[in-house]
């Protein structure tokens, strides 16, 4: 099972800080991130959340 994520990320699209849900994933470095939906108009968003 995943880990769930919940909080804020900005939207590049929107250019706003939007609240989202996603799940919480490592990258090749290493580093913990955030991927979700922004709830407005649907563009991926992400968080670096920090080394894992």
């Amino acid at each position: 099972m995943a880990e769930e994520f919940s909080g804020t990320a900005y939207c590049v699209k929107c250019k706003e800080k939007r609240d989202f849900t996603g799940e919480v994933s490592v990258n090749a470095k290493g580093t913990r991130m955030a991927k979700g939906k922004c709830p407005e108009c649907g563009t991926t968003v992400t968080r670096i959340l920090g080394k894992a």
